[in-house]
């Protein structure tokens, strides 16, 4: 196996979300201090969802064409420029086009890398080494607000940080090797709504997953400052979902290797579904740290394996075709979650983001049932 390429494409990726999680705090925390409301910082934290389902939906043809190591490191060197601009255009309407960009340019990262990485992986080992990559990037977005919090959020460090991040991470990806092959053959699955047919709890928490994890970079903090919370109490939250997000996935890509995969990924969704619900009556209380940890290590869970069922189905073209169905769900997942929570934290419930989240897990367990009464009916 191709270790040092595997480790320059899990960099790249990982340096990527260390300045998403630098600047996507950074921006709700702004529009916060600008004055504006919930469901507004809603709307701006979903327009990367959009941008995901532009480039998830160009991502095939873009890497046929171009190859998909050189699409990867273009697309790095896009989304830095974006990420400049936020900081050099401080106007709520020119965020929306610009974070509408950002999201369509590191689609085609997180598609290329993820695939690229599943590539690279043997079988025996897929589980340890999609976690391992899964780790990195959790801890990449727990540094990402820790770093934020000794810059300051008065001025523009943080954006000027995560520019440099990603430049970096194009730079890594100049000796790497074993990318996908693609061909003009057609995707996989028969489109979008084939991928989910036949893979329905993979799609679903691959959903859920992202709505989870735009919702806490992005409204966990302005959850906690409405709640009482002060700020750094409310970026430290954020902090610890990543944490347990990131201790866990290594174990859970063990356990992936040695027992079965479908079993693990039900009670990941068990575990999210209780501990979203304990979270609004804890709140206050020391027993929260905990269950943020476990509130991050169940979600990071859930879209862990999804990865890696789709790695253990799919190779070269086929694989970024099903990783780039895989995006078009996380655009989704980006898109309504930030929008349904914010216009539910305003209109409907302060605790609206552990709720909503608890119906998720609850909708995912009994897809996982009925798929499983399926087969054994059949």
């Amino acid at each position: 196996m191709p270790w040092a390429s595997y480790f320059a494409v899990c960099a790249a990726v990982i340096s990527v979300g260390l300045a998403l999680g630098l600047s996507l705090p950074l921006v709700s925390l702004r529009l916060e201090g600008w004055g504006h409301g919930p469901f507004a910082i809603g709307v701006m934290a979903a327009m990367p969802g959009i941008g995901v389902l532009l480039g998830a939906s160009l991502a095939g043809g873009l890497a046929t064409a171009c190859g998909a190591a050189r699409l990867m490191r273009l697309s790095l060197l896009v989304g830095a420029l974006s990420v400049a601009l936020l900081a050099l255009l401080p106007s709520y309407l020119l965020w929306l086009a610009l974070r509408l960009w950002l999201g369509v340019t590191l689609t085609l990262v997180f598609i290329l890398g993820e695939s690229w990485i599943n590539q690279l992986a043997v079988e025996a080992w897929r589980g340890r080494l999609v976690a391992l990559y899964g780790t990195g990037y959790a801890l990449s977005q727990l540094s990402g607000p820790l770093l934020l919090s000794w810059l300051g959020t008065a001025g523009d460090a943080g954006f000027w940080s995560a520019v440099l991040l990603i430049l970096g991470g194009a730079l890594l990806l100049l000796g790497a090797r074993g990318a996908p092959r693609m061909d003009a053959r057609p995707g996989v699955g028969r489109g979008l709504r084939g991928f989910c047919r036949h893979l329905p709890t993979v799609a679903w928490a691959v959903v859920l997953f992202a709505a989870f994890e735009t919702m806490i970079l992005t409204l966990l903090p302005v959850y906690g400052l409405r709640q009482g919370l002060d700020q750094a109490t409310a970026l430290r939250m954020a902090g610890a979902v990543v944490i347990g997000d990131a201790l866990l996935q290594l174990p859970l890509g063990w356990l992936a290797d040695r027992v079965p995969r479908r079993a693990l990924f039900r009670t990941c969704g068990l575990v999210l579904l209780l501990v979203s619900l304990a979270i609004p009556a804890l709140l206050q209380s020391a027993f929260i740290w905990g269950l943020l940890i476990l509130f991050g290590a169940s979600a990071g869970g859930l879209f862990t394996l999804a990865l890696i069922l789709v790695g253990e189905r799919f190779r070269d073209a086929a694989l970024v075709r099903a990783n780039a169905h895989v995006a078009q769900l996380w655009g989704i997942g980006c898109l309504l979650g930030p929008l349904a929570t914010g216009a539910a934290s305003q209109w409907l419930s302060g605790h609206a983001l552990p709720l909503l989240m608890a119906a998720g897990a609850a909708g995912f367990l009994l897809l996982e049932l009925r798929r499983t009464a399926a087969g054994e009916a059949a």
